[in-house]
């Protein structure tokens, strides 16, 4: 099955040695201690005491730390008890804050642990995602999370959300891996055989062997990228220690000039020694610590009322002085949820090529009013192909747009009993439900997928396939999501073998698209008038992004593709980076260099980037 290429023949090695009864418990240690668990790295915790000594090393806290003890060995006990009293008050705030950010990161980490399914010594074990060794046979489930990088080798009608990875909000499919495979392909692509750590199975069930865990899948290779990044000071930062070393040199230098002159001229070294003392202290700028400490430690402090972590009160001053602000599209600007935001249906009475727009507002929630006849039509056809448990987000748009337009849909959906399913396959890229009514007995067939397809199980002729090629192409235009719907009545009452042999009946086409989040337009005016431009990074099409862009009020004019990305050196980048606001179809491994582009142009780069945990967006974020 696998032919002689070395690709394959990886895979059907690890296929041959994990066997249909998996690994054995001792072959799963031995890989375990080969390869490591299967988690990602991740920043040392920093205990109570890490947390104390990286507080006192930043300057800011350390000279006013330096100033009171100065004052306290002079015998001003009042001004140094002041200093001393403001900085343990401020170390205090600033070690409570990050303790505490410590503390919710843990167990955000814990939740998202993922759970695996897998087979060994001819048992099924659930076990914990980071016990998953290389070779292990896993069995995926719908509304499960991939807890290793794997390859399918066994299933049916597999889709998976991969957005984590690539920014696309739409499902891909997969199918089950064949000799046609050359090399493994990154994420994002229609009908492969690899499914990816942290990618979440929205349909469909099959079995798969981990070819990769741990740093070695593609999501542990973003997190090795990132931890070659050198950390930079803040600016502010520097610019404290740049004035404590002005400052102190010279202090040092008058106090030695000082004390030379007083021995010099009044021949007294101690008189001198003091007074070279009093000069050096009248320098030091202890209210400068004092007051920036106050006001980072009061800056964490306020923004985690807004649910945003800080490890390091050092982050408040980088975010501060960012000039440019990196986002994700996908669950960031929008909500990563598809809505149904247009119908066409055909008219009644028109041929199967004839289609009518409905009204936009209605589609898009408007309340009162009886809906079209067509659409409806259109609603029930694409409830009846979708999932009953939905976790496809186009199934899920489906219930929510029936639930909130049609009265009694669930009743309506519970009366057809769902008979057969044919999922999603390359040749015919459509899901088709065939459901019987409980009551009359009547069977139903209902399809939805890509316009093409059903136009085929439609078997409309050249001059209506043109027609819907060209409602299509002005949906897409709009950054639309296109699918289209056909149902058909079995008169004969037997159950068919394959979508091809209905009669389907053309009923309309279906826009989706992932809504922008409420209040986007707001934070990025924001953003432009504190002088922040905002730079959207996203894995979808150009034209999705652009329309996103535009309604965020982000500059769309030029959009650099992934591919192009590809070919420009980072000289051309970076100029490229300094003109372009939105950059799609871009791999995971690419968002960093378009970041360092941007620093390599001067700007100061802040990244907002989702966070996943279980299939639903973290509430708390981290600056």
């Amino acid at each position: 099955m696998f032919g002689r290429n070395r690709f394959l023949s990886e895979i059907a090695s690890q296929v041959r040695q994990t066997g249909p009864s998996g690994l054995s418990a001792e072959q799963a240690r031995a890989r375990l201690a080969e390869d490591g668990f299967n988690e990602l790295p991740s920043p040392e915790r920093r205990g109570l005491a890490r947390i104390v000594r990286d507080v006192l090393s930043e300057p800011m806290f350390a000279l006013l730390l330096a100033a009171g003890g100065v004052y306290f060995v002079l015998g001003d006990l009042a001004e140094s008890i002041t200093l001393l009293l403001f900085a343990n008050v401020s170390v205090l705030i600033a070690v409570v804050q990050e303790s505490r950010s410590e503390r919710v990161l843990d167990a955000l980490r814990e939740l998202a642990s993922p759970q695996a399914l897998v087979i060994r010594d001819g048992q099924r074990l659930k076990i914990a995602g980071r016990e998953v060794a290389r070779g292990d046979l896993l069995l995926l489930a719908e509304g499960e999370r991939v807890p290793a990088d794997v390859v399918l080798v066994e299933g049916e009608g597999v889709e998976v959300d991969e957005s984590l990875l690539t920014g696309e909000s739409v499902p891909v499919r997969k199918r089950v891996v064949n000799e046609q495979d050359q090399r493994e392909a990154p994420p994002g692509g229609d009908d492969l055989p690899f499914l990816y750590s942290g990618s979440l199975l929205v349909r469909g069930s099959g079995r798969a062997v981990a070819r990769a865990t741990g740093e070695q899948t593609q999501i542990g290779r973003i997190g090795r990228s990132l931890g070659s990044i050198v950390a930079e000071p803040p600016r502010l930062h520097a610019q404290t220690r740049r004035l404590v070393k002005i400052f102190g040199s010279a202090g040092i230098a008058l106090s030695l000039l000082v004390v030379v002159l007083y021995a010099t001229l009044r021949g007294s070294v101690m008189d001198g020694l003091l007074a070279g003392i009093a000069v050096g202290m009248s320098l030091l700028p202890e209210e400068f610590p004092l007051i920036l400490t106050v006001f980072m430690v009061m800056g964490a402090w306020r923004i985690s009322q807004a649910r945003v972590l800080t490890r390091r009160a050092a982050a408040i001053e980088s975010l501060g002085a960012a000039t440019v602000l990196c986002t994700d599209k996908t669950g960031t600007l929008t909500h990563n949820r598809m809505t149904i935001v247009a119908l066409r249906a055909r008219a009644d009475g028109a041929d199967a090529g004839s289609i009518a727009e409905l009204p936009e507002q209605w589609v898009a929630g408007q309340e009162g009013g009886a809906v079209p006849r067509g659409a409806s039509r259109v609603i029930e056809g694409g409830l009846l192909a979708s999932s009953r448990d939905a976790l496809d987000p186009m199934d899920r748009a489906f219930h929510d747009l029936a639930a909130t337009s049609l009265e009694e849909s669930s009743a309506w959906l519970a009366a057809h009993a769902l008979e057969r399913e044919f999922g999603l396959t390359p040749e015919l890229p459509a899901v088709t439900t065939i459901c019987r009514n409980r009551k009359t007995g009547r069977l139903l067939a209902a399809t939805k997928g890509a316009p093409e397809a059903v136009g085929t199980l439609c078997r409309l002729d050249d001059a209506q396939r043109r027609a819907l090629a060209a409602e299509v192409d002005r949906m897409a235009a709009e950054g639309m999501r296109v699918l289209a719907v056909a149902t058909a009545d079995l008169e004969n009452g037997a159950t068919p073998q394959s979508p091809r042999d209905i009669g389907f009946r053309f009923l309309g086409l279906v826009g989706f698209t992932d809504p922008l989040r409420s209040g986007v337009s707001d934070a990025v005016a924001d953003c432009r008038r504190a002088g922040i431009r905002v730079v959207m990074i996203t894995g979808d099409y150009p034209v999705t992004a652009r329309a996103i862009a535009r309604e965020a009020g982000i500059d769309a004019d030029v959009v650099v593709a992934g591919n192009e990305l590809e070919a420009l050196t980072d000289d051309e980048l970076s100029l490229r980076a300094a003109a372009c606001s939105v950059f799609a179809r871009i791999q995971p491994t690419q968002k960093l260099r378009i970041v360092e582009a941007l620093k390599a142009g001067g700007a100061v780069a802040a990244r907002r980037a989702r966070r996943h945990c279980d299939g639903r967006s973290r509430h708390r974020r981290r600056a």
